[in-house]
């Protein structure tokens, strides 16, 4: 990952006052009352959305199915430019907002 992913990322969770971030064997996980929605490693990032919207975020560039299950996407922009901190920002706030949810 690199530190201009690591950076947003570091920022989108500051802007959520319930996420907590806990990090172990290189793999930065952000959750809610236990919930984890994204963890941040070497190779991207991978958030959970919902099943339809991570099927449809894994074919956008940069993205891929995560092997988290059908609810997660993978993401590793080659370039962190204005799209991917875009799709970034709104697939961050969407897990964020899942992962509070009292059925999750």
């Amino acid at each position: 990952m690199t530190p201009a992913l690591s950076r947003l990322l570091d920022e989108l969770a500051a802007t959520e006052p319930d996420v907590q971030a806990t990090s172990a064997d290189g793999v930065t996980t952000w959750s809610i009352d236990g919930h984890p929605f994204a963890a941040a490693h070497d190779h991207g990032v991978e958030l959970r959305l919902d099943r339809a919207i991570a099927a449809a975020a894994a074919r956008t560039l940069d993205a891929g199915p995560s092997a988290r299950g059908p609810d997660w996407v993978r993401f590793n922009p080659r370039d962190l430019d204005g799209h991917a901190v875009d799709r970034l920002t709104a697939w961050f706030e969407l897990a964020c907002q899942r992962a509070g949810e009292p059925s999750r």
